[in-house]
């Protein structure tokens, strides 16, 4: 199984011109709302793609709830794990320009209450995945990682937004997920100097012993696993908006080594999951189902 710890919230989105700089107002025709949040974006890709997921996390009591967890009902996610606090559900501000590029605010609102003795009130085992992200208090997050290694369950960390992220918990993970920034942001706080976002996961797995992955949008994914280089192409699409396609390669990669399979073809399930995302707008409605992964990897071999 796997077990999203995490945020979830509502994404309101614009499409716009161009992303406004600092003291410009930028108009646009409209706006719409759909369900979000890296945790809720990754538990959706993991269920589309064919694993039993479960997520735990928090949301307020409040109109916008029901259509946080919406889209993570309808894909059967078990949310026995999801509590109601005080606090208003998570809300993002998305602007989309032309060319698919976004920046993105988050209000976190009832992320910010959640910890990790949720997760230890759901349980983890050996045969479970915990997916985690940095959308909720980081001292959740990492406690999180060193509650289910001791449990015996797998853990991969997708460190989104950048952020510093302990060597004691890059010792415990068995995966770390970061895009171009992200990479060097863990490295340089993990005392590794390098501009060099594909060598800044070679040494985290170097010299802190878990697989790193990188993410390079059009250029795919490069990971390192024991010492040996990993890549994998990333599909020729034309972006629409390239919101949720990190997440998308997170929960997709998480589901193909839930279902077994190897660590280079799971790259490429999750690299293909991240690339049909950036097809659609929207979140977690562009998030691919497994029968288009299969379809968009037909000949694709590891």
């Amino acid at each position: 199984m796997i077990v999203v710890f995490g945020s979830l919230g509502v994404d309101l989105v614009t499409n716009v011109s161009h992303i406004p700089s600092p003291g410009e107002t930028v108009l646009c025709e409209g706006y719409f709302i759909v369900p979000g949040g890296k945790g809720a974006n990754q538990a959706v890709a993991s269920a589309r793609a064919g694993s039993k997921t479960r997520f735990i996390g928090s949301c307020g009591n409040d109109g916008f709830a029901g259509l946080a967890t919406s889209i993570m009902r309808e894909a059967g996610i078990d949310l026995a794990g999801l509590a109601s606090v005080a606090k208003p559900t998570a809300v993002a501000l998305i602007t989309v320009d032309p060319k698919a590029e976004n920046a993105i605010v988050v209000a976190s609102g009832a992320n910010q209450s959640t910890t990790v003795a949720q997760l230890e009130a759901a349980g983890v085992g050996a045969g479970d995945i915990v997916v985690l992200q940095r959308e909720i208090p980081d001292k959740a997050s990492y406690g999180a990682v060193a509650y289910a290694k001791a449990q015996g369950a797998r853990t991969i960390l997708n460190v989104a937004p950048a952020g510093p992220v302990p060597v004691e918990t890059l010792k415990l993970l068995d995966v770390l997920i970061v895009n171009e920034n992200e990479a060097l942001v863990v490295a340089k706080a993990a005392g590794i100097a390098t501009e060099d976002p594909q060598e800044a996961v070679r040494r985290i797995n170097a010299e802190h012993g878990c697989a790193a992955i990188v993410t390079l949008g059009p250029e795919g994914a490069v990971g390192w696993v024991d010492g040996v280089r990993r890549a994998v192409p990333a599909l020729d699409i034309k972006p629409i908006d390239t919101t949720a396609a990190g997440d998308s390669f997170t929960g997709a990669f998480a589901a193909a080594l839930d279902q077994g399979f190897g660590f280079t073809m799971a790259m490429a399930r999750g690299a293909a999951g991240g690339s049909l995302a950036c097809t659609k707008p929207g979140a977690q409605p562009s998030v691919p189902m497994k029968a288009e992964i299969d379809e968009a990897l037909k000949g694709f071999s590891a």
